[in-house]
C-alpha cells in the first residue's frame, strides 16, 4: 500500500501547518481540502501574509464597509478583519484539535509587530487578541526579541497558548525554552491546567542560507562554495539537539509530571529561496518526531509531489551540524552577526508589511465611506 509523501512526514512525527491564510481559503473550500488530501493540521499567519490576504481582491469589501460605517479606525478594523479569519480557521480546525488533544488543529496570530520591542505592550495585544479570538486552539504569536521574552512568559503565566516567533540563534532558543518554562511555572501558580496550554518556538531556516551563502560567494573560494545551502538546516538540527536537552531535565520533569506539553519546534521559513536546491530541502532533511513544519503552499505542494521522506533526518547528525557551523566561523563568517542581522531584518520585513496594510485598508475605508 502506497502512502503519499505528507503521509509519510505525519507517520514520522511530522505535524504540517499551511503558512497561509486568507478569507478566500476559508469561502472556497481549499483550505479544507489540504486537511482532506495533504496532511494539514494547523495554520500560521504573520503580517505579511495578511497583508496579500487583504490587498488581493474584493473578498473583504464587506466587512471594510461594515466597519466604515460604524466608524473605526484602521487599526480596528484590521483588528476585525484577522481575528475573525483566524477564529473561523480556529472552527474549521476544531475536529483536528479534539482529535490531537489540543497539540494540532492550531490557528496562529500575531500581536502587531510594531510592539516586538515593547513587553508591556505585547502582553496587552496577545490578551487582546486571545479574548477576541476565542476559541482554545488559537496561538499567539510573539517575537523572540529579548522584550518579548518576558512577554512569552508572561502570556503563558496567562494559561494562553504561545507561538514563539523569529527565532534563529541557538543561544536565543535556550532563552525562549526557559521562558516557556518559566510561564508554565507561573502558570501552574495560578492554578491554570498546564495540560490545556499549548506552544511552539519557531525556528527560522531558509534565511539563514541566504543570509550566509551571500557570504559564501562574496568569498569565492571552493571551500567556501561547498559550505553554501548547508547552515540552514545544520542551524535547525543543532536547535533540536537543544530541544532535547532542555525537555530531559529535572526541571522539565516536575512540569510534565504536573501535565506540562513540551513547547514542540516548528521550522519556519521553510520554502526554499534559491533555485539551486532541491524545493523539498528544509522538509525532508529536518524530519524528527515531534517537530511542527510550517510550509508554505508551493513548499507542501512540492512535497506531496515528489518529496522523499526517509524517516528521522536529524538525530545523529549534531557532530557534522557543529562542524559546518565551525567552518563557517573558520572561514571569518560570525554566526552571532549573521542571526543578529537575520532578527533585525525579519522584524523590519513585519513592521513594513504591516505599514502597508494599514495604509491599504485606510484607503479602503476612505473608499468606502464616499460610496455610503
Amino acid at each position: 500500500m502506497t502512502t503519499t509523501p505528507t503521509q509519510q512526514l505525519s507517520d514520522a512525527g511530522v505535524s504540517i501547518w499551511l503558512d497561509d491564510l486568507s478569507r478566500e481559503r476559508l469561502s472556497s473550500g481549499t483550505l479544507q481540502k489540504l486537511i482532506d488530501e495533504k496532511n494539514v493540521v494547523g495554520v500560521t499567519t504573520n503580517p505579511s501574509i495578511f497583508h496579500a490576504a487583504i490587498t488581493a481582491g474584493s473578498d473583504y469589501d464587506a466587512v471594510i464597509s461594515e466597519e466604515a460605517a460604524r466608524g473605526a479606525t484602521v487599526e480596528e478594523t484590521v483588528f476585525e478583519i484577522t481575528t475573525r479569519d483566524v477564529a473561523d480557521a480556529c472552527d474549521l480546525f476544531a475536529p483536528v484539535a479534539a482529535a490531537s488533544k489540543g497539540v494540532d488543529g492550531r490557528v496562529s496570530i500575531e500581536v502587531d509587530p510594531r510592539l516586538a520591542w515593547d513587553t508591556e505592550g505585547t502582553i496587552a495585544e496577545a490578551k487582546h487578541l486571545y479574548k477576541k479570538v476565542n476559541k482554545d486552539n488559537v496561538h499567539i504569536k510573539i517575537p523572540a526579541t529579548l522584550e518579548g521574552l518576558a512577554a512569552i512568559t508572561a502570556t503563558l503565566a496567562e494559561g494562553i497558548s504561545v507561538n514563539v516567533t523569529l527565532i534563529f540563534s541557538l543561544e536565543r532558543y535556550r532563552a525562549v525554552i526557559n521562558a516557556f518554562q518559566s510561564g508554565l511555572e507561573l502558570a501552574k501558580e495560578n492554578g491554570h491546567d498546564l495540560s490545556k496550554i499549548h506552544s511552539v518556538a519557531s525556528f527560522f531556516v531558509s534565511r539563514v542560507d541566504t543570509e550566509i551563502d551571500k557570504r559564501l560567494n562574496a568569498i569565492g573560494t571552493d571551500e567556501a562554495k561547498a559550505l553554501k545551502g548547508k547552515a540552514g538546516v545544520a542551524n535547525a538540527r543543532l536547535a533540536y539537539q537543544v530541544y532535547e536537552e532542555l525537555f530531559s531535565t529535572e526541571r522539565w520533569a516536575v512540569l510534565a509530571a504536573a501535565g506540562a506539553l513540551p513547547q514542540r519546534p516548528l521550522w519556519a521559513s521553510t520554502g526554499v529561496k534559491d533555485p539551486a536546491y532541491p524545493d523539498t530541502l528544509y522538509v525532508t532533511e529536518l524530519v524528527a518526531a515531534g517537530v511542527v513544519n510550517t510550509m508554505p503552499e508551493k513548499t507542501l505542494d512540492a512535497t506531496f509531489d515528489h518529496g522523499v521522506v526517509t524517516g528521522d533526518t536529524i538525530s545523529g547528525t549534531y557532530e557534522e551540524a557543529n562542524s559546518v557551523l565551525n567552518a563557517l566561523e573558520g572561514l571569518g563568517i560570525s554566526y552571532n552577526d549573521v542571526v543578529a542581522i537575520l532578527e533585525s531584518e525579519g522584524l523590519d520585513k513585519f513592521v513594513a508589511s504591516w505599514k502597508e496594510l494599514l495604509a491599504d485598508v485606510e484607503g479602503a475605508l476612505a473608499s468606502a465611506r464616499k460610496a455610503s
